[in-house]
């Protein structure tokens, strides 16, 4: 009975990993000047979680990923991570992550 049981529930889990469609972003010019407290490769463990979680895929981009970031809204505030100008759109991201970051040099 057991055994039936783990066979439906293990059949279940590959359909619903199978039914989120994972997108590779696109890599576009940084407009978005955020502070996030963390920037990392794109290949990094944490990055490609939060990714997998937001249904992007990250796997052979080459550029630094933004974790927890939020929009700089006054030039010269101390945002306490770091600077950057990224790909941020907050609306489907919501801050979570930012994709091709560059440091800010002011």
């Amino acid at each position: 009975m057991f055994s039936k049981l783990s066979v439906v529930v293990t059949s279940v889990l590959i359909t619903l990993a199978a039914a989120i469609p994972n997108t590779t972003p696109p890599v576009t010019p940084p407009t978005s000047n955020q502070c996030c407290n963390s920037v990392v490769p794109a290949s990094n463990g944490a990055a490609s979680a939060v990714a997998a979680l937001l249904g992007l895929d990250l796997s052979g981009l080459l550029v630094d990923v933004g974790l927890s970031c939020s929009p700089i809204t006054v030039i010269g505030n101390d945002c306490g991570g770091t600077s950057v100008t990224c790909d941020a759109p907050d609306k489907e991201w919501g801050g979570l992550i930012a994709i091709n970051c560059i440091p800010i040099t002011l």
